[in-house]
């Protein structure tokens, strides 16, 4: 009996030993399999479809358009894949003018490889109507935002404060246009006729890309470029945007115009710098608000400090649409 009991005891010994065996392997392969998808992830900038398959790429302009290198590689870089369309979404008011017509520039010669459809998902004014008009057909919803052609020189005027305080302001400069105008002294006539000249200057070329891209002339110009915006069924008929609809309505275009299949899966393209640059510090401070029931005030007040730091970075000419 004593015998028996061992035996007994032997197996039941072994059979643990084996589901436990069992166990460990079943965990190290799903370890494996984790780790070859992080590793195929990373390697694919977080997408699990490869850059070589056949797909819809899917780029995204938000925020401020400032200083595009980033974004201009990645399009290079969507030229030399196995993309066969793209996907432009944007819910951008423009930027520099110098930012959005590189990245115009840039969208240009991407679509001689391929066709480009620009989604408006909320609001495409200024500087993002010019990349807009990059792509061969732009897609809006009925009340998205379009427009605000036109183009800004701002700077701010503390000479009367100054004067109010009893401060003074002295330079010595090569020239009187050198730095001007300047925050100090109210703008002379000559001053204020050289910056006038920068804006009407970029201004004729921004209306000029107009009339090109979107086959505009005389009096329909002239109505779409005195710098309001539009709401997309105002636009339609102007000649703005081309239809109504959202990226449904984008994927049924390339399909039936570009012959771009619709069951192609779309893959999003990111830079690698971060959309949001203050995310770290949005993430870390709406938990904190979260914690004492004020998470929804926190986020509104942080996207308000950073778009005004955004805007602090912005220098020269600018094709923005901001309502004060």
């Amino acid at each position: 009996m004593a015998n028996r009991a061992i035996e007994v005891d032997e197996v039941l010994s072994r059979r643990r030993l084996r589901r436990r065996l069992t166990f460990w392997r079943l965990f190290a392969l799903l370890v494996l399999v984790l780790g070859g998808a992080g590793l195929f992830a990373y390697m694919n900038e977080g997408a699990l479809l490869p850059r070589s398959t056949a797909h819809v790429a899917r780029v995204k302009i938000g925020g401020v358009i400032r200083n595009e290198r980033e974004r201009l590689e990645l399009l290079e870089a969507i030229g030399r894949s196995g993309a066969r369309a793209v996907i432009l979404s944007i819910d951008s008011p423009g930027g520099t003018v110098v930012g959005s017509q590189a990245l115009y520039d840039g969208l240009r010669r991407l679509s001689e490889r391929m066709p480009i459809v620009a989604v408006v998902d909320g609001i495409a004014a200024s500087g993002a109507y010019i990349a807009a008009m990059g792509a061969d057909h732009i897609v809006a919803p009925r009340n998205a935002l379009v427009g605000s052609i036109g183009v800004i020189f701002q700077f701010p005027n503390f000479a009367g404060a100054m004067k109010t305080l009893g401060i003074s302001y002295e330079e010595i400069k090569s020239s009187p246009l050198k730095a001007a105008p300047n925050m100090f002294e109210p703008p002379s006539d000559a001053a204020r006729a050289a910056v006038a000249s920068l804006v009407s200057d970029s201004y004729d070329w921004f209306r000029e890309l107009v009339a090109e891209r979107r086959l505009l002339s005389g009096d329909k110009l002239a109505e779409v470029t005195d710098g309001r915006v539009f709401t997309a069924h105002q636009g339609l008929p102007l000649r703005l945007v081309d239809e109504l609809g959202d990226e449904r309505t984008a994927r049924a275009w390339l399909a039936r115009e570009r012959q771009v299949s619709a069951d192609l899966p779309v893959r999003d393209w990111r830079t690698g710098r971060t959309g949001d640059e203050f995310g770290w510090l949005r993430g870390a401070s709406i938990r904190l608000m979260s914690l004492v029931g004020m998470e929804e005030i926190g986020g509104v007040l942080l996207g308000s400090a950073e778009g005004a730091a955004v805007q602090l970075r912005l220098d020269g000419l600018l094709a923005l649409w901001h309502p004060h």
